[in-house]
Order: C-alpha cells, then structure tokens, then sequence
C-alpha cells in the first residue's frame, strides 16, 4: 500500500485516478481548493483537504503532503486568465516539487500534455500559449528535481470510455480520460517508469504493455 496525494483532487481524470488507487489498497488524499467539492472527492474512497496551493508557499504545501510516498500534480488553472495559469501552472506546479523535496517524497507524477515543451511551436498571440509556456517551464523543473518524475503526455482528452489501450506517439489524436487515469495509476506502481516522459494517444497496446515497451 502507498500513500498518494493528488493534487488538483477534483479534476476528472483526479477523479478517475482516485478510486483505481484505492481500489487496489492505496490510501489516497485529494487536494481540492473548493471545500463545496469535499463529498465528490471522498465519494472515490480519497480523503478530501483543503488547501489552495495557489497561495501556499513551498513550506506550507510541504505540510499538506507530510508523509505521502508520492505526488500526481493533476491540477490546473482551466485556461481563461493568463496570469491564474501561470500562478497555477507553473508557478504552484514548481513549489509543489519543491515541497516533496522538502517532505523527503521522491515519486512524483506530472500530467501534462502531448507536445509540451520549451519547442511547442503555440503563437504568442494564442490562448493557449501562457498554458503552453507554464507547462514547459513547470516540467523543465521536475526534469532537472532530485524528484524520481514521470511526465504524462496525453493527446486531446475525451470523456468516452477507458479501453486499457493506447499508442505511445508523438502524433495528435484523442485519448480518453479514463485511460489516462489508467496510466497514471499503473506508472505510480513501477518503477522503471522513472525518469520518463510518456507521450500517447489512443491505441490498441494493453496500457502495461505500452509502458514497458517504452521503458525497455
């Protein structure tokens, strides 16, 4: 059994993830920002705390995740104010690294998404670029952390339903968010996983399969 904090615990792939932890034994704490979200949370078998890391420091965010074996950074700011996204996305990203350091808690677990990185080619004048810019630079910190990382690099998310399956590639297409729940919850249980970036879509290789394969 491990004991894993969520962070960004009401997002829907936070909610999918939970109960496939707890499923199989895991204790698992979701960090929600919204108390009215509480009973959503704790009806996946997590146990709900609030803490908004937005306006916590690294110290503070350290005290929140005490005694966890490791973190799933599955929050994010929603788009919309470029400067929330950059509070959130990077900045809240980065000193939650930090305070898993702080804490001793070495597993951590990004999602991300597929093409991100300091070349992600988006316009500046898109909406998308302040998300594309903090995620670049969010997971450029965890990369270069004493953290043992994995950065999950879905395609488009979809709500359809989960298939086991993907196709590990750097080519858009969709992936449904039950899947990506899937590959969160199966790279936080191996350890070969460390130290990878999973870039996938939609396909037809057994998730296990997929990552060993990308591991090998």
């Amino acid at each position: 059994m491990s004991r894993i904090a969520i962070i960004g615990g009401h997002g829907k792939i936070a909610l999918l993830l939970s109960p496939l932890l707890t499923g199989r034994g895991d204790e698992v704490t979701s960090v929600i920002r919204n108390p009215a979200h509480t009973a959503d949370v704790e009806a996946t078998g997590a146990s709900a705390v609030v803490a908004d890391v937005e306006n916590l420091s690294a110290t503070q965010i350290a005290e929140v995740i005490a005694g966890h074996d490791a973190i799933v950074w599955s929050a994010g700011a929603g788009g919309g104010d470029p400067d929330r996204t950059y509070a959130v996305d990077r900045d809240a990203a980065i000193r939650t690294m930090d305070a898993a350091q702080l804490s001793g808690i070495l597993r951590f677990v990004m999602v991300s998404y597929l093409g991100a990185g300091p070349d992600h080619g988006v316009p500046e004048d898109s909406s998308f670029y302040p998300y594309a810019e903090a995620k670049a630079a969010a997971d450029e910190h965890l990369r270069e952390s004493a953290l043992d990382w994995t950065i999950l690099q879905p395609s488009r998310l979809t709500d359809g339903p989960g298939t086991g399956a993907i196709a590990v590639s750097e080519v858009s297409g969709d992936v449904p968010r039950a899947d990506v729940a899937e590959v969160a919850a199966q790279v936080l249980a191996r350890q070969d996983t460390v130290g990878t970036t999973v870039p996938f879509v939609g396909g037809r290789t057994p998730i296990a399969e997929a990552l060993t394969a990308l591991t090998a």
